[in-house]
């Protein structure tokens, strides 16, 4: 029951090896970190993007290029749709990913996809693996080893550590994702926390079947299988589990443990 398979669809995430479909279904929290310190990141020009340092104007990533914003035109359409063009001489560049000035990249093991939005203020550290159409908008801090499938959203004012958002996973406004899993679809309402630390020494256990289960994990946040919701100003207790279609009520802290599909938690 509390297995990958059971939780998410990852017949298209682009990082599906990540999870092996019988284990627990917090095991990938526990191989991020080998996973992406595996990883092949490309190289980025360091003339125009310089480690720590605010960019002072947009730069175009294209095809493995580092291109400067001179000549090129930028239609800020809706990224996650597709719609984010960059053209030269009124040609576009298919799959361009944007970097717009005042984002700030940190460590040189950061992969971007194709028709990637970074808004100004955005700040990611290394490593982050962020997928084609994905946008991280103005005050995302990404704290390091953030791992994002396709069209996903990292909003405005949101944190995210040591977390994992698959494909369409959307945490848009003043969102807290530590330690946590968001299958495809999901939507944290704006002002959502995942809390990843209990006030009590030991590991987090999840109730199932009868049993305590042991996480092996001093930090679990919210793990939510595919299609859950998330009321505005909401917050996870540590380990709770969020079985498909759930929903979190505005305004209501789900109790750590096990919650079943299509469940409504008030």
């Amino acid at each position: 029951m509390l297995t990958s398979q059971s939780f998410f669809d990852l017949s298209d995430f682009p990082h599906h090896d990540l999870f092996t479909p019988a284990d627990r279904v917090w095991q990938p929290l526990h191989d991020l970190k080998t996973y992406m310190d595996g990883y092949r990141y490309p190289k980025y020009d360091n003339v125009y993007i310089r480690n720590g340092v605010p960019l002072t104007e947009p730069i175009i990533i294209h095809r493995g290029q580092t291109l400067c914003f001179n000549d090129l035109e930028i239609v800020y359409g809706n990224t996650t749709k597709g719609e984010l063009q960059v053209k030269r001489a009124g040609m576009r560049l298919e799959g361009a990913s944007v970097i717009m000035a005042g984002a700030v990249l940190l460590g040189e093991e950061i992969a971007l996809g194709q028709g990637v939005l970074v808004e100004t203020g955005a700040m990611i550290k290394s490593p982050a693996i962020i997928g084609d159409m994905s946008e991280i908008r103005q005050g995302a801090y990404l704290r390091g080893y953030c791992l994002a499938g396709k069209r996903c959203v990292l909003g405005h004012a949101t944190e995210i550590k040591h977390s994992i958002l698959l494909n369409d996973a959307k945490a848009g406004h003043f969102a807290y994702l530590g330690d946590s899993i968001l299958g495809n679809d999901v939507n944290l309402g704006a002002g959502t926390k995942l809390a990843n630390l209990r006030f009590l020494p030991g590991n987090i256990t999840i109730f199932s079947e009868g049993k305590y289960l042991d996480t092996s994990r001093r930090k679990l946040g919210a793990i939510m299988a595919d299609g859950c919701q998330t009321g505005c100003n909401s917050v996870t207790s540590p380990g709770t589990l969020m079985a498909k279609g759930a929903v979190l009520m505005p305004n209501v802290t789900a109790k750590g443990g096990y919650h079943k599909e299509r469940s409504i938690l008030r």
